[in-house]
This record gives structure tokens, sequence and C-alpha cells, in this order.
């Protein structure tokens, strides 16, 4: 019976605890590195995971990704340096928050166009709509031969 709660213990401890040992962790030396390193993570988004950051991903390439940014931060590289070498390997899409230019138009403005696209359409259904309910009135024959058809003289009503 020890042995079955035992793995029942391993199997639980490993499940509970395989996400938190998934992200290795980095130490620097020196504490301006370490902060130069945990910033450069939380500019950088998981290839994987896609709307995480380095920082926050679980992702085993995310995991390669940070090991390859400590590497860069020990041998002295510039921040710019780093995201450089990150953007000619994985292109724009590495960076968190892309850069305004030719190929990322449609990242910035994508959202704003649809935004608009879809109030047009809305204005243009209301107007529409505006103008089915605004009924012409009725002539005085069509309302005589709806009263008649109310009141249930249907003989009258032609």
């Amino acid at each position: 019976m020890t042995r079955v709660a035992g793995a029942i213990l391993m199997v639980a401890l490993a499940v509970i605890g395989g996400p938190a040992a998934a992200i290795t962790p980095q130490r620097f030396e020196d504490p301006a590195q370490q902060h130069r390193y945990e910033q450069l993570l939380t500019e950088l988004r998981c290839l994987v995971c896609q709307n995480e950051t380095l920082a926050e991903s679980e992702a085993p390439l995310a995991d390669d990704l940070r090991r390859e940014v400590a590497e860069l931060v020990r041998r002295g590289e510039s921040d710019a340096g780093i995201r450089g070498f990150l953007v000619a390997r994985y292109g724009d899409f590495v960076l968190y928050r892309p850069p305004v230019k030719t190929l990322t138009y449609a990242l910035w403005f994508g959202p704003f166009a649809l935004l608009l696209v879809g109030v047009g359409i809305w204005l243009a259904l209301a107007r529409r709509q505006r103008g089915m309910s605004a009924a012409a009135p009725l002539s005085p024959d069509e309302q005589r031969r709806v009263r008649a058809l109310l009141d249930g003289d249907e003989d009258q009503a032609p």
C-alpha cells in the first residue's frame, strides 16, 4: 500500500510541479545584467505561444530563446544588438511591439481599419432600417379597408 501511495504522490508532484519547472531561471552575478536580461524577456514574444512574452512562456522553444538571450547578455551584446540578432533570425514577429513600417502596417492599423468597416456597416444598416420604418401614411380608401377587415366586415372590404 505504501508503494501505491508513493507512486500517486510522485505523479501528483510531477503534474503540479511540472509547469513551474519548465522555466529555467537564468542568474547573473551583475544586477545590471540581470535587470537587462529580465527587461529583454518582457520585450520579446514567444514564437510558440504568440501572445506571451519570453518571460511568461513555458514552451521549450521559449526556454531555448531565454538561454540564447542570457548568453548574448553575458557576452556583452547591446540590447539593440540582441533584438537585431533575434529579428534577423525570426523576423519582426519576435518583438512584442514590432516597429511601425510597411511590413507591419496590418499589425498596427488593421484593428482600426476593421473597427471603421464595422462602424460603416452598422451605420448603413441603421440608415436602411430608418428608411424602412418610415412608411407612407395610408390613403383614406386603404384606411377604410383596414378598418373593415379589423371590424370583421369582410363584405365591405374589396
